[in-house]
C-alpha cells in the first residue's frame, strides 16, 4: 500500500493475531462486521470510566462532557458523509432501524393504499422486509427493480417501472453479496426528474470509499457503525432536513419531546425529534473514532488497497476446477470503463455441487472465517437460482498472503469431494 503500511495497519486489531483451531486467523468476513482498532476501544472505556453520565439537559460537569463529545461525534459523522447540517444526522441502533424508520414515518405520512415504493431485486431483507409490513399494514405496494446475470441493475427498466403512484426509491449502494456498485447517481437523477425521494443503503459502501450525499443528492441514506471499524448497536440515518421535517417521529419517549401535556405533546427541533430515550452516547464515540482512524489512512488507499485484493481473490481463485463467482467481474475493468467501478470488496462463489455450508465449514477448521448462506437475501438467491453461497469480504487490514490461504483452503476442501 502506498500510504500506509499494512503490519503498522494490523497491529491496530489484536485480534488478528489470535489462532483458530490452532490455525491463525484469516477474518475474510467484513461485510457482516469489522474488527475494532485499539483507538476505538480505549475510546470507549475511557469514556465508561472517566465521562459516563447521560447526555443533553444535565447542569453537572459529567453530562456536559458526555454531550459535547456525543455532538461531536454528530459533527464528524456530518463532515465524513458531506452533509449540510448536523440537523440532517440522525443516531440510530443501524442501517437496519434506520430504513425501517424510514419505511414506518414516510408511509405514515406520505403514502396511500395503493402507493408504490421501489427497491431492487439485489437488497438485502432490511431494505425488502421494511416496506413488506408496511404492504401488509397500509396497504402499499413493494415493487422491485431486476438485475442482470452478471449481477448488475436493469437500470433501462426503472422506467417501465414508474408511475404516479411511486412514492419513493430505496437501493442498495452496493450489494452485500455481489459487491455490485450501483449507479445510484443516475437512478437519483432519474427519480428526482418525477419528484421522488431516494433512500441509499449505505451499508456496504460507507466503510469502503468515500460518499458524499449532497453530490450524490440522495434524500436519505443509512449505515452502520460496526461495520466501518466501529461499535456494535450505532448507525446513521442522513435524511433532507425538509424531508425530516416532514416525518413525523418515529418513536415516543424522553428526548424526542418539547413539551408534554395531557393535552398535547410537542416535538422536539431535528434530529432530536428521531431520538427517542438515551442513545448510545459511548457507541457515537466510539463511531467518531472509527471514522478518525478511516481519516486517517485515507479512502483513496484503502480502497486502492481493497480494489487491489478483491481483483486478486477472484483471479486467483478462477483457477480452481469449477469455480463460479456471482456478480461483475472485476478484471473487465482493466479493458476501460472510464472511472466507472463495478464491484468492491465482496466475493461470492461456489465450486461445482459443493454446499456452501460444507464449504464454509471446513474452511472454519483452517482458520478461515468467511459467511456462508443467503446473506439476508433470499431473493436475489432464488435470482441466481441457488440457495447460497461462500462469501469472502475484505477490509483495510487483509492481505494478499491471506487470499492465498483462502485459495488454498478452496482447493483442499475441492479436491476432498
Amino acid at each position: 500500500m502506498e500510504k500506509y503500511n499494512i503490519n503498522k495497519v494490523r497491529a491496530d486489531f489484536p485480534i488478528l493475531a489470535r489462532e483458530v483451531y490452532g490455525k491463525p486467523l484469516v477474518y475474510l468476513d467484513n461485510a457482516a462486521t469489522t474488527q475494532k482498532p485499539l483507538c476505538v476501544l480505549d475510546a470507549m472505556r475511557d469514556e465508561y470510566l472517566n465521562v459516563n453520565a447521560n447526555v443533553h439537559r444535565g447542569v453537572h460537569y459529567l453530562s456536559q462532557q458526555a454531550t459535547d463529545l456525543h455532538e461531536a461525534a454528530r459533527e464528524k459523522v456530518r463532515a465524513f458523509i458531506n452533509a449540510k447540517k448536523t440537523e440532517e444526522i440522525v443516531f440510530t441502533r443501524g442501517t437496519t432501524e434506520a430504513i425501517n424508520l424510514v419505511a414506518s414515518t414516510f408511509c405514515e405520512s406520505q403514502m396511500q393504499p395503493g402507493d408504490e415504493v421501489i427497491v431492487t431485486e439485489m437488497e438485502h431483507h432490511s431494505n425488502i422486509v421494511s416496506w413488506q409490513l408496511q404492504a401488509m399494514k397500509s396497504g402499499i405496494i413493494v415493487k422491485h427493480l431486476p438485475i442482470t446475470d452478471d449481477g448488475q441493475l436493469q437500470l433501462s427498466a426503472l422506467s417501465s417501472l414508474l408511475s404516479s403512484k411511486t412514492k419513493l426509491i430505496s437501493v442498495a449502494h452496493v450489494s452485500n453479496v455481489l459487491g455490485t456498485i450501483n449507479p445510484v447517481e443516475d437512478i437519483i437523477k432519474i427519480a428526482h426528474e418525477h419528484g421522488i425521494p431516494v433512500l441509499v443503503d449505505g451499508a456496504q459502501s460507507a466503510p469502503h470509499f468515500k460518499v458524499d450525499v449532497q453530490a450524490m443528492d440522495c434524500d436519505f441514506f443509512a449505515f452502520s457503525g460496526h461495520k466501518m471499524y466501529g461499535p456494535t448497536g450505532i448507525g446513521v440515518l442522513y435524511g433532507k432536513e425538509e424531508w425530516l421535517e416532514k416525518l413525523p417521529p418515529y418513536q415516543g419517549g424522553g428526548e424526542m419531546i418539547d413539551k408534554v401535556t395531557w393535552e398535547k405533546t410537542t416535538f422536539e427541533r431535528l434530529p432530536f425529534k428521531f431520538e427517542a430515550g438515551t442513545p448510545d452516547y459511548v457507541a457515537t464515540h466510539g463511531l467518531a473514532k472509527a471514522i478518525e482512524y478511516i481519516d486517517s489512512i485515507g479512502f483513496d488507499a484503502i480502497q486502492a488497497h481493497e480494489q487491489e485484493l478483491t481483483r486478486y481473490c477472484m483471479e486467483q481463485l478462477m483457477t480452481i476446477p469449477d469455480m463460479h463467482i456471482y456478480g461483475p467481474f472485476l478484471p473487465l475493468l482493466q479493458e476501460g470503463i472510464g472511472e466507472v467501478t463495478l464491484r468492491d470488496a465482496v466475493v461470492s462463489f461456489n465450486v461445482g455441487n459443493i454446499h456452501h455450508l460444507d464449504m464454509g465449514t471446513l474452511l472454519d477448521r483452517l482458520g478461515i472465517a468467511v459467511r456462508t448462506g443467503h446473506h439476508c437475501a433470499q431473493p436475489l438467491m432464488d435470482r441466481l437460482g441457488i440457495s447460497g453461497t461462500v462469501r469472502a469480504s475484505f477490509a483495510l487490514y487483509n492481505t494478499k498472503e491471506e487470499i492465498d490461504v483462502l485459495v488454498a483452503g478452496v482447493r483442499r476442501v475441492a479436491q476432498m469431494f
